[in-house]
């Protein structure tokens, strides 16, 4: 069997999606002040950076921006048969009180998600958490729905999406690919 990708974004769709997000967060919480936005390691570490500058270009103020690393956190270590790459949590300023936007590439059962928001809340009580992710792929696991979504995507679950960032990877697209 050979396998069969699709490009689903390419780098000036991206480059679309994450300005469209961008505005999406400034019409909605361009104005509150400790606007914050972290990102899941690795590929929403980028996208997070990536809004930020953009959000900050838009909204005329500095967005703080910070990383989380959350492989403690994943309830499936036990099941992993390779020693787990261990991402360090950069998060400079107090999250207290503070809207944060969570940051990731890609949605799809929510276990990431429901580690990042334990990780999060370890560092303070945020008045506020959203989340942006540049893919919504559905087959939802656990209650968790993106309050800002790139695009979604259609999926089986046999499908991998995979997001190359220029960042890591060389290069920017979004593809799926089947086997």
């Amino acid at each position: 069997m050979t396998d069969k990708k699709t490009v689903i974004m390419d780098s000036a769709a991206m480059g679309k999606t994450l300005s469209r997000l961008a505005h999406e967060i400034v019409e909605r919480r361009g104005d509150e002040p400790g606007l914050a936005i972290v990102g899941i390691k690795t590929r929403g570490a980028y996208i997070a950076a990536r809004l930020a500058d953009k959000v900050s270009e838009l909204a005329g103020k500095k967005i703080e921006r910070g990383y989380l690393g959350i492989t403690l956190y994943r309830d499936d270590l036990s099941q992993q048969s390779e020693q787990p790459l261990m991402h360090s949590t950069e998060v400079d300023f107090d999250v207290q009180g503070r809207t944060i936007i969570l940051a990731d590439d890609v949605l799809y059962t929510g276990r990431t998600v429901r580690c990042a928001l334990d990780a999060l809340i370890d560092l303070g009580r945020p008045a506020r958490i959203e989340l942006a992710v540049l893919v919504d792929r559905g087959h939802r696991e656990l209650p968790i729905r993106a309050d800002y979504a790139g695009k979604n995507i259609p999926t089986a679950k046999s499908e991998l999406v995979r997001v190359r960032m220029k960042e890591c990877d060389g290069a920017d697209e979004v593809v799926v690919e089947r086997k």
